[in-house]
């Protein structure tokens, strides 16, 4: 079945926000299409058209409310004509450098492998040591308890993977194991009843890596201006139908430089990073350019929220340029979210709460984005960057 709406309430503008969000009306929706002026929804829903329409309209009355509109406010573009203009995710597939186990998840080989991690020591030897920087490593998953000091539950729910596990209860391990063992085998629409034999989830996969490092300062008084922590994780985001775009992924590895102290000492911090990230791009000679932006806040004050971020200039994002599909993704973000998690985790600096920001590189995409704009043929990388990756392979041997 096919559902239509029309957009023409929206700024053009919205429109790929009310695209990625219109995946979580209906779990059977199996296509979108934005058309002119018009959404096509295609759906095998039982609710029937006219539930799939009305949740649709929800979602539109969410993002045109006021007169908030997503203007381009460009602060920084380096434009190049890349030599590459291939479908680089089908070329690292039909040459098994990728292997795709579902749309989003995917085993990474050589040598994409390796231009992962020399982006992460890049990152952390052209970027980070430039502050006084404490390294730490966090877990993969995250307490629900921190989730909730974060606001994530109420500003972006459909992102969460919740963990869970069988009751410690021998019969209900046991009867499990017998069911799949008659069954042949785990099979995804098996009916089992595994709610009743699973507690509420104490657990979730970590969405962002920043949110331990606040955790980790809960309660506590910091000294001097301030800290600075970076680290790398796993971060996991459910992002339903989303995750067949380029570079969309539901386990990446996000690198993230994290100032938490007074608010000069914050904002200051960040003010050099983004030139230290402007400076790379443009040494890197990667086809770019950074914006102004904002969260897509999955809430009915989506429209205050997004307003409020972009006119504080809270959030930028360093877009790297897709050649084949014209488009650009965000390889890094660049926040400041004021004394937000200073006040939920109680960090304080003096008898002030601390100001955070953080600066986030999302590993994959870079990778991904890169090889987009140069392929696989390293005799035609960018020099400094042919030259920096062999130096560090060098080094790594």
């Amino acid at each position: 079945m096919e559902c239509v709406v029309s957009l023409e309430r929206l700024a053009p503008g919205q429109h790929g926000q009310l695209k990625y969000a219109a995946a979580f009306v209906d779990e059977t929706i199996t296509d979108i299409v934005i058309d002119g002026d018009t959404l096509r929804v295609t759906h095998n829903s039982p609710h029937g058209a006219d539930v799939i329409e009305s949740r649709l309209n929800r979602l539109i009355d969410r993002f045109s409310k006021g007169d908030f509109g997503f203007k381009e406010n460009i602060l920084f573009e380096h434009k190049v004509d890349s030599p590459y203009k291939g479908d680089i995710i089908a070329e690292l597939v039909e040459s098994k450098i990728i292997k795709v186990l579902e749309p989003g998840l995917f085993i990474f080989r050589e040598p994409f492998s390796s231009l992962m991690r020399f982006l992460d020591y890049a990152f952390v030897t052209r970027i980070a040591n430039r502050f006084d920087v404490k390294e730490e490593s966090y877990p993969a998953v995250i307490h629900c308890e921190t989730l909730n000091k974060t606001n994530h539950f109420t500003s972006f729910p459909e992102h969460i993977h919740f963990l869970t596990h069988l009751r410690e209860d021998l019969d209900v391990i046991e009867t499990f194991s017998q069911s799949i063992r008659e069954a042949g085998g785990w099979k995804q629409e098996e009916p089992m009843s595994l709610d009743a034999n699973m507690p509420r989830p104490k657990f979730a996969m970590n969405p962002s890596t920043c949110y331990h490092c606040y955790e980790g300062l809960q309660d506590e008084t910091l000294e001097g201006d301030g800290v600075v922590v970076t680290a790398i994780s796993k971060c996991h985001r459910f992002e339903s139908k989303n995750h067949t775009d380029f570079g969309r992924l539901l386990d990446f590895s996000m690198r993230e430089i994290i100032f938490v102290g007074k608010p000069d000492f914050v904002k200051e911090n960040r003010l050099k990073s983004i030139e230290y990230l402007k400076e790379l791009a443009a040494e890197w000679n990667v086809d770019s350019f950074m914006e102004i932006a904002n969260d897509p806040f999955f809430t009915n004050d989506f429209q205050v929220k997004a307003s409020f971020q972009r006119n504080q200039e809270m959030k930028y994002e360093l877009r790297l340029r897709i050649p084949y599909i014209d488009k650009s993704i965000a390889c890094s973000s660049v926040n400041f979210h004021s004394n937000t998690f200073g006040n939920a985790f109680n960090i304080k600096m003096g008898k002030r709460n601390a100001v955070t920001g953080c600066v986030g590189f999302g590993i994959e995409r870079w990778a991904f984005a890169f090889l987009a704009q140069y392929g696989l043929d390293q005799a035609q990388w960018p020099q400094a960057f042919r030259e920096q990756y062999a130096e560090w392979q060098q080094k790594s041997l």
